[in-house]
């Protein structure tokens, strides 16, 4: 766990962007096309404790990205080359453009000064969408990132925002995957090697009393 006044540092709010990835109701919702991985982000709290970030967020001034994927009905533009798009394709709910399906879910709420990123393709919230250019726009140096996978798209994230330069942080109880206990072990021996991995009362510690600590 980093020390404080690094963790204060980091998260200034001025320079600081909370991520949600794919916190919407066709992933993470009771009419979820993945039931197991809804229940693991409701049943554990994440989605509770996404949702408390995002409201912390808001109070601070921090900007606030929610990263939703799509897919139209015909398919267009979607991956076709990897064994997941292809079950994806076969699943009850579908996240079809404009449906309940890939509105941000509750108890999560959206600001009118938050930006909704829609992509239709790939495994990624960041790469091949606009986020990158928006970050760089709002002056964004740490992004934090939070939501579902911890299997596929959150450390796509977390990859992309360090090779793009800038700083990622994870609140390891803000993501969730299945099974259950590989998030952790994912996050020890993977995502602890590229970003601060951290909590959300952490995080929102430090949204709360911003000012810098400075060293005695």
């Amino acid at each position: 766990m980093p020390m404080r006044e690094q963790l204060v540092e980091q998260l200034d709010p001025g320079g600081t962007v909370l991520l949600t990835v794919e916190c919407q109701n066709g992933v993470v919702g009771a009419d979820s096309a993945l039931p197991a991985l809804a229940t693991e982000a409701r049943s554990s709290g994440v989605l509770a404790r996404i949702a408390r970030l995002v409201a912390g967020a808001h109070g601070a001034g921090v900007q606030v990205l929610h990263a939703v994927a799509e897919r139209r009905p015909d398919g267009r533009g979607s991956n076709h080359n990897a064994r997941l798009f292809r079950a994806a394709r076969r699943l009850p709910v579908q996240q079809h453009p404009g449906t309940e399906a890939v509105r941000v879910a509750a108890p999560i709420e959206v600001a009118d000064e938050d930006i909704v990123v829609r992509r239709l393709h790939g495994l990624s919230p960041i790469a091949g969408t606009d986020v990158d250019a928006l970050l760089r726009n709002l002056g964004c140096r740490t992004l934090v990132v939070t939501g579902v996978s911890a299997n596929v798209a959150i450390p796509n994230a977390v990859f992309d925002a360090v090779n793009l330069g800038y700083r990622a942080v994870v609140p390891a109880d803000a993501i969730a995957g299945v099974p259950a206990e590989y998030t952790p072990a994912m996050v020890r021996n993977t995502l602890a090697l590229v970003a601060t991995v951290t909590t959300t009362d952490d995080v929102l510690a430090c949204w709360k009393h911003p000012e810098r600590v400075t060293p005695a």
